[in-house]
């Protein structure tokens, strides 16, 4: 009864110490052991990427090479034939020309084209009874000939003036010839002696030609062609004609007579790839058989030789992983207690400039890694007190007390001048404007929400200036709805009043402007005022960078102050506010002519969403 459970807790433990020995493995084992699989891996599937690569391209080139040969045994053959038909013709026109065929030129004539083809057996004129009219060689036909009754002589006269070819078979017309041969065959209509008769021309031709074409071709080591009759189905031409004939090897006819393409035939027992062409012009098909096995022999020997590569490569792969474990673990180790020391905290540490180039340099880049983490971690610091001072100035320099009392003080003479609906709209423009200021505490607002802010700041200001400008809001509707830091445009809106528009005679012009160009997001404070000197203008946009004071001039060339030198310091704030949550290539740049007015714009990335969503994201 103890047993079971003392085994039951036996396989955990191994397993456990199983995984604790993986765990306290060393990391010249480690690596060892890794790149040895990495590359056992590697091989196995450039292996077998390769076999059945080359396996493929084995079958197809075989597919490829038996449809060639076949297609030009098929070709040899149509070429041959039609040689042969246009002999007949030439022999039909020189024997049977005016209806004369036995006289003494057409001898000649026959005698030349006997002497100039080997492969012409016989050439005989018979009448429409089976008669002999003519024949050449003038060779005597056997008693038993019954010329009437042969199949070749049945097709010329069922259809005249077509050419005709016999199976192969022995020529028995005439004494003392055993010869196998092809007979081509023609019933033509002459005109002898004046009246209409009709002939059968016959030209028997030796087969041992077309035996010839088709012997030659090898396809493999076992492999053949073999070539058959389509409209009777007979075997024409066999390698093993002989064992055909006795029933001793059978060979898929029928299949073949039906395919017009290549098959795969399996009815002797072994796979054989069979591929079919037709020889149009006799109606013989040619069949060339291949056998696969060979292809799967060929394969053995490309699966034997890859395993024999694979082995050397493992070897080779291990012995050289060895080495390289034994050379890498020492200042790997090192280095790996360096930055355990890094992750309890210590970023004063820092590596050995020891071992091979590559560790050393390693060393190196890790040594300036952190040497970089302590700048970013000062600068973070430094960043984020920098932001909360922004964001402090930017809200108090937004409810400042003097725009505040200002406003309310308007508010107060318009009640005792019963303005009504201007008190109205003064304090529902203003407080919008706070809602927008305060935006939740959120950091980026869109720049409709920006416009709208913009928008409210101009009402309450034209109304305390009474009416001593107008003002415009455009914007792209790609614009809109982008995200920007919010209490971008209030800042520029009142430089442009406190010190373009305000010591102006006639009514002033403030344009607002938002649109997107190139892939980044600008906004645009124009007005009409006074404008600034080009020195003028240079110092401020050098004190900009600089990011010190910052303050615009008014007409006599001083720096504001008051209320002047609050808004200085708000576009100052704006200025480093962009920089700082965007880089320094954005923020804000002037373009100013003096009477003629000034324009600022504020350039900043294109933000699909507010700073919190993107925070979130990552």
């Amino acid at each position: 009864m103890k047993t079971g459970p003392l085994r039951r807790k036996g396989n955990p433990s191994a397993a456990k110490r199983w995984m604790e020995r993986l765990r306290a493995s060393s990391i010249q084992s480690i690596i060892m052991w890794s790149f040895s699989a990495f590359i056992l891996l590697i091989v196995a599937v450039v292996a077998v990427l390769l076999y059945n690569k080359f396996s493929r391209t084995a079958e197809e080139n075989v597919f490829l090479s038996t449809q060639q040969i076949v297609d030009q045994v098929s070709y040899n053959l149509e070429d041959y034939v039609d040689g042969m038909a246009q002999l007949y013709r030439a022999i039909e026109d020189n024997m049977l020309r005016d209806g004369r065929w036995d006289d003494d030129q057409v001898t000649r004539q026959l005698d030349t084209i006997m002497s100039s083809r080997d492969d012409i057996v016989s050439i005989a004129l018979f009448d429409d009874r089976g008669g002999l009219l003519r024949n050449h060689p003038e060779v005597p036909l056997r008693k038993s000939a019954r010329v009437s009754e042969q199949s070749w002589f049945h097709a010329a006269m069922r259809v005249p003036d077509h050419l005709g070819f016999s199976l192969p078979h022995i020529q028995n017309l005439y004494n003392g010839t055993y010869i196998w041969v092809v007979s081509m065959s023609k019933g033509i209509t002459v005109v002898h002696d004046g009246k209409p008769t009709r002939v059968v021309l016959l030209v028997d031709i030796n087969f041992k030609k077309i035996d010839e074409l088709s012997s030659r071709i090898s396809l493999g080591k076992r492999g053949y062609v073999y070539i058959i009759d389509e409209g009777a189905g007979n075997i024409v031409y066999h390698p093993q004609q002989q064992l055909i004939y006795m029933g001793l090897r059978n060979e898929s006819v029928e299949k073949a007579l039906t395919s017009s393409d290549s098959y795969i035939d399996e009815s002797a027992g072994v796979k054989r790839l069979n591929t079919v062409q037709s020889v149009v012009n006799i109606g013989w098909k040619v069949v060339g058989v291949s056998y696969l096995d060979e292809i799967m022999t060929t394969r053995e020997e490309v699966n034997r030789y890859m395993v024999q590569v694979v082995v050397v490569v493992l070897v080779m792969a291990f012995l050289i992983s060895m080495l390289l474990a034994a050379v890498l673990s020492r200042p790997i180790r090192r280095m790996g207690k360096t930055m355990k020391a890094v992750e309890r905290g210590d970023f004063d540490v820092e590596l050995p400039m020891k071992g091979p180039l590559e560790v050393v340099q390693l060393s190196s880049r890790f040594n300036l890694m952190l040497d970089k983490i302590r700048q970013l971690m000062r600068q973070i610091i430094v960043e984020q007190e920098s932001k909360r001072k922004y964001e402090l100035e930017a809200l108090q320099a937004q409810i400042n007390p003097h725009f505040l009392y200002n406003t309310l003080n308007s508010v107060v003479r318009m009640v005792g001048m019963s303005k009504n609906e201007d008190v109205i709209t003064m304090i529902t423009s203003l407080s919008k404007l706070f809602r927008i200021s305060l935006s939740k505490g959120k950091t980026t607002i869109t720049v409709r929400e920006e416009l709208e802010h913009a928008r409210h700041y101009l009402t309450i200001q034209q109304m305390r200036f009474k009416k001593k400008f107008d003002f415009a809001i455009e914007a792209e509707e790609e614009a809109l709805p982008c995200f920007t830091l919010k209490l971008v445009l209030q800042p520029l809106i009142e430089n442009a009043i406190v010190h373009g528009i305000e010591y102006m005679v006639d009514e002033g012009m403030i344009r607002v402007k938002a649109y997107v160009r190139d892939g980044l997001l600008a906004l645009e404070v124009a007005d009409n005022g006074v404008g600034m000197s080009p020195q003028k203008l240079q110092g401020m946009l050098v004190e900009l960078e600089a990011g010190i004071g910052a303050e615009a001039s008014g007409p006599d060339g001083g720096s504001g102050s008051g209320s002047n030198s609050g808004s200085g310091v708000a576009v100052r704030n704006v200025h480093a506010r962009i920089r700082l949550y965007y880089g320094a290539q954005y923020g804000l740049s002037y373009e100013s002519e003096q009477e003629e007015g000034t324009t600022v714009r504020v350039l900043m990335p294109v933000m699909r969403q507010s700073a919190e969503e993107a925070e979130q994201d990552e």
